[in-house]
């Protein structure tokens, strides 16, 4: 159990933080309903009734939507652009991530695509950008049902008329908060690409070792 603990100490503690803060938003999500409904003069929610509406559903699926496409996006861009002199880029002059799959088909440890070879490895080339991608359009999906949803709540509430889906994703109001998080993910993404040449952090594998030039790219 210690050594289970040891080698996935990082996505434990990450999962155990992220089950801890979502609960603890979902609590404060419910409050603050419930605060506006009574100053609308409308009935207090149950917590149950509240984790499904739209209102939650549209604050938990508008930030993981973001999330998903900035790691989808960072996954295919450096596979493909490159910095110099940062740790968020491969080198140059080509590293082992590049290097054809197939000449390690017969290694008995290789994953079972790379043994099989023809479209199964092709579809495992790219199954991280594509899983990450796939999870941002399903988190667009629950942000655009759950807004729609949330927004024509409202309107039933001001006394206005509900709008249909299409409507709700081709107006400002949807775009507005989805643009809103996509900007500031890739802002940090781009941020963390340029202090990695200059700044380092000892011992992380997202920072460059501390005595490494800064023209040196990538982590090796």
């Amino acid at each position: 159990m210690r050594r289970v603990l040891r080698n996935n100490a990082l996505s434990l503690t990450m999962f155990t933080i992220f089950l801890l803060t979502f609960v603890g938003m979902s609590i404060a999500g419910h409050l603050s309903t419930n605060g506006e409904n009574q100053e609308h003069g409308q009935p207090a929610q149950s917590y149950p009734r509240y984790l499904r509406s739209g209102s939650f559903f549209e604050a938990t699926f508008e930030n993981w939507e973001s999330e998903f496409l900035q790691m989808g996006a960072y996954v295919l861009f450096t596979a493909y652009l490159l910095q110099r002199g940062s740790p968020e880029s491969k080198n140059p002059e080509g590293e082992a991530s590049d290097a054809d799959p197939r000449r390690d088909r017969s290694k008995p440890d290789a994953p079972a695509p790379v043994r099989r070879g023809g479209l199964s490895l092709r579809l495992y080339e790219h199954s991280l950008s594509t899983a990450l991608l796939l999870l941002f359009a399903l988190s667009f999906a629950g942000h655009a049902l759950g807004g729609h949803a949330d927004y024509n709540q409202d309107q039933l509430i001001h006394g206005g008329q509900p709008i249909s889906l299409w409507s709700f994703l081709t107006g400002s109001a949807f775009w507005f908060q989805s643009l809103q998080n996509w900007q500031s993910e890739f802002l940090s993404v781009g941020v963390l690409a340029v202090l990695g040449v200059f700044l380092r952090e000892r011992g992380s594998p997202e920072s460059k070792p501390v005595a490494a030039p800064r023209s040196t790219t990538g982590t090796a």
